[in-house]
């Protein structure tokens, strides 16, 4: 058996910044991924030599002096990355059917107030008060601005104010809501439960500063595990833990799906809680927690159409694209049967190849597990496998597929003559190849109405065993590394920890 000082279950982004950190303060560290792909939503894949990202389209906060930018300088990848800054000012377009405007959110604060005040002109003075109470938000949050804090994150205001009443109670103005509130699948925005400082910490973020990564975002994973690995950690592939054993009160071993037993003083699980506690072997973890964690509604699914472009066809877009059928953007998520999709998200990556064409372009919808459960005992994760489902699941992604690309169409006329080739994948290929319960795009769904039931603690019963990762207090490539932080802090010190990467 294998000894090591901490085991890390899952190689997502919130793994492998916990596995930095402790090697860094030299821990043993061993980090254990079930596919042959490292790095959870960081992956990239290709298809007719266009690349795609799962998960990471673009990324905020990476200014010289802002907090994801003095992260990545901690972990020692800010000078290596290939970035490229988008459209200053319209990062993000909002559009409606209907409505030929482009509506735009600017990078910095002032220029948000500016662009959106020109399409707006009686509101310049709500919009300044938008974001002095979105900063005033993020203010209360210290570890999101990389201050030291000894207060609990449960400690703060602003977790049981619903984001859909904020907007309203800021303007009357119907339009200006939908507008303010129209990049709500970054966190999966639902009009009756989403929290203000979810979409607070959210939209900060990208207003500071926006950026995509240069051919995908999994650099960012090769990086991270070159350092890593620089440091005297480890990182395996295909090996897929199917139990976590306790004995005498602590977890003594891991047990892989090849009877490989692996054994640690600490374990850090990246993988999400309800998917922790189906493989925990241990009579220590009460059944009202495991309940708790198990009832935990997740965040919605998408379904998304991956588009290989035909060379020099299509423009490339230095901005996303979030457009609505109607001017409620809260509910989309919800639109099943014929009237689906309510609305898309169009992302187009920025490949060295060409400044001036896109190699590529991303379609998301919302959508719902239920649609695929008739699938769920299902299970693929080996892409040749294409008919691993079924002639029927095929068909039904072909018919989505079309229905998606007929909605852009109509937003770009042109856009089936660029068409190369596409792939497509459900709740089901989230749920598979990245281990989201669910599918859900963004863990654990955050609710006002209940904000403390959905707080997970880095800390277990079992004083080894540790979470890590989006379920833990917020997703995104920000919020994953304030997870890291708080489950490395328990083992270092949290306020040592921010003290080591303010000075990086």
């Amino acid at each position: 058996m294998s000894q090591y000082d901490v085991v890390i279950i899952g190689s997502g982004l919130g793994g492998l910044e916990s596995a930095f950190i402790l090697s860094k303060e030299g821990y043993k560290v061993l980090v254990l991924e079930k596919n042959r792909q490292l790095g959870g939503s960081l992956q990239i894949f290709v298809r007719d030599k266009a690349i795609f990202d799962t998960g990471i389209h673009y990324i905020g906060g990476l200014n010289e002096g802002q907090n994801l930018n003095q992260s990545f300088k901690y972990f020692g990848i800010m000078d290596k990355l290939h970035l490229h800054k988008m459209d200053m000012d319209g990062f993000d377009r909002i559009t409606f059917d209907g409505d030929p405007t482009e509506y735009k959110h600017a990078q910095g604060y002032d220029n948000f107030v500016e662009q959106l005040s020109q399409q707006f002109p009686s509101e310049r003075g709500a919009l300044k008060n938008y974001v002095k109470q979105i900063q005033e938000v993020c203010d209360y949050f210290p570890l999101y601005q990389l201050k030291e804090d000894d207060a609990p994150i449960l400690g703060t205001k602003y977790l049981d104010i619903n984001t859909k009443d904020f907007i309203a109670s800021i303007t009357s103005d119907l339009k200006l809501q939908s507008v303010l509130a129209g990049s709500n699948p970054l966190y999966a925005g639902d009009g009756y439960k989403t929290p203000l400082y979810v979409h607070a910490l959210v939209v900060n973020t990208y207003i500071e500063s926006s950026y995509k990564c240069v051919d995908g975002g999994a650099q960012i994973e090769r990086l991270l595990t070159k350092n890593i690995k620089a440091m005297g950690g480890e990182i395996r592939n295909y090996a897929e833990v199917t139990k976590i054993v306790e004995k005498d009160g602590v977890i003594t071993h891991v047990e892989l799906k090849d009877g490989e037993k692996i054994e640690g003083k600490h374990f850090i699980s990246n993988i999400h809680p309800a998917s922790t506690m189906n493989i925990l072997d241990s009579d220590k973890i009460k059944k009202a927690f495991r309940n708790r964690v198990q009832s935990l509604v997740n965040s919605s699914s998408a379904f998304i159409v991956d588009i290989a472009l035909k060379p020099n066809t299509f423009e490339y877009k230095n901005c996303n694209y979030y457009h609505y059928k109607r001017n409620d953007v809260w509910t989309g998520m919800y639109q099943t049967g014929p009237a689906w999709p309510d609305g898309y998200c169009v992302f187009v990556p920025k490949s060295s190849k060409s400044d001036a064409y896109a190699d590529s372009m991303t379609i998301l919808s919302y959508m719902q597990y239920d649609d695929v459960k008739q699938w769920e005992n299902t299970f693929s994760t080996i892409p040749k496998h294409r008919d691993g489902r079924g002639q029927e699941y095929e068909d039904f992604k072909a018919a989505k597929a079309e229905q998606l690309i007929d909605e852009v169409q109509k937003k770009f006329p042109n856009i089936r003559a660029c068409i190369k080739s596409y792939t497509s994948s459900s709740p089901l290929t989230y749920r598979d190849y990245i281990g989201a319960r669910d599918g859900g795009l963004y863990g654990i769904a955050k609710d006002y109405r209940d904000p403390l039931k959905t707080f997970i603690s880095p800390t277990t019963k079992i004083p080894n065993l540790f979470f890590t990762g989006q379920n833990l207090n917020m997703h995104g490539v920000l919020g994953v590394t304030v997870g890291a932080i708080r489950t490395c802090g328990v083992f270092v010190g949290q306020n040592y920890l921010i003290q080591k990467i303010n000075k990086a």
